[in-house]
């Protein structure tokens, strides 16, 4: 006998439901972003046989098989040692949602969606929502440093959005307590660089400031009026992540430090060191000063990065982009083979040549 064959969802006959923020930015009219689910009363053996691809480390996260997204068995957590990583999952079939979402962190982002497309929201999140309050979900935020940095972030992704008093009063608590303390540079960049490319990336500064976190995150960090300002300005010009970090340090005589602490990619450690050389020279136009702004900032060799540096330094001063341009084009116009074997002398004497007809060369365009 032959008919068509219908294979079973891998979800079917799953107790499943949208979690956190993929809820939270419906409610708020956003389009949401990638969905993470939670699935109650299943078992780890059960999500591989429906061809779930295991990618959780501390607790038992899928791959659905199809859409890529990840499903988590519901979850609760014991604190056990200090620090993020101080925690016992258990992932028992008995966990239930609202045990799931009450070891979440804020209010907004504890809030499920049901199948049939009812809410389930034992923590009163969407209420938060409504009246754009972060809030924190329950005294175990207490249990978990990271949670500070989150709460900082999604105060610079929501502007509108006030902190709860208590909220703002227990970060107080777990800095005082040294929870703080026990951050990893890893966990610190990957907050702060998401909170920078927020719509009011200052704003996750501030809060951590009045945490009392800032100072012992990131001591270096000199965070004052003039470098929010840079902040506020690198976003009204959406710069990347790399201008905006550098933006942030430019204050800062300690960036160098500050970018080992944090271990922040290459890109915007030496955005953060080169910037204030562009801030401080770029204004000066004889063809001398030119160069040295040049070869200082290794522009000969890496010019995109240099082009890049410009963009950043415009944001919060006057600089003529093109006719920097224009300078860079004529200095690396310069044959520096042909001048090298018109020269008899040795290494020295090639290395000035070169250097005299870039300047006679940025002195013809008037730099």
């Amino acid at each position: 006998m032959t008919g068509d064959v219908t294979e079973q969802s891998p979800t079917e006959g799953l107790d499943v439901y949208v979690v956190g923020g993929a809820v939270r930015d419906e409610l708020l009219g956003e389009l949401p972003g990638d969905r993470d689910w939670v699935v109650v009363g299943a078992t780890p053996e059960e999500m591989v046989r429906r061809g779930f691809v295991p990618v959780g480390g501390d607790f038992p996260v899928f791959l659905h098989p199809v859409t890529k997204e990840e499903y988590a068995l519901a979850r609760t957590e014991r604190k056990s040692g200090r620090g993020y990583k101080g925690f016992v999952f258990y992932t028992g079939p008995e966990v239930t949602l609202e045990d799931d979402l009450r070891r979440r962190d804020l209010t907004v982002n504890a809030i499920a969606r049901a199948p049939d497309g009812s809410l389930v929201d034992p923590l009163d999140g969407a209420r938060d929502v409504r009246d754009r309050v972060l809030r924190h979900v329950g005294e175990a935020f207490v249990e978990d440093p990271v949670r500070i940095l989150r709460l900082a972030r999604f105060a610079a992704r929501f502007p509108d959005f006030s902190i709860a008093s208590e909220t703002m009063a227990l970060c107080r608590a777990m800095v005082h307590a040294g929870e703080a303390d026990a951050l990893v540079p890893e966990r610190v960049w990957r907050e702060l660089s998401r909170g920078l490319m927020a719509p009011a990336p200052g704003r996750m500064l501030d809060v951590l400031d009045e945490a009392g976190a800032l100072a012992r995150v990131m001591p270096e960090l000199v965070w004052n009026a003039h470098a929010r300002l840079d902040l506020q300005a690198a976003s009204a010009a959406c710069l990347p992540l790399p201008g905006r970090y550098a933006l942030l340090c430019r204050h800062s005589p300690e960036r160098d430090a500050l970018a080992a602490r944090l271990r922040v990619p290459s890109e915007c450690a030496d955005q953060a060191r080169l910037l204030p050389l562009v801030v401080e020279h770029a204004g000066e136009d004889t063809p001398q000063a030119v160069l040295s702004l040049i070869e200082r900032c290794d522009a000969l060799r890496k010019p995109e990065r240099f082009l890049t540096l410009l963009e950043t330094a415009q944001a919060c001063t006057p600089i003529d982009a093109q006719a920097w341009r224009r300078r860079l084009a004529a200095a690396r116009g310069v044959d520096a083979g042909a001048v090298a074997r018109a020269q008899a002398g040795d290494a020295a004497r090639i290395k000035e040549a070169v250097r005299q007809a870039r300047l006679q060369a940025l002195g013809e365009i008037g730099a």
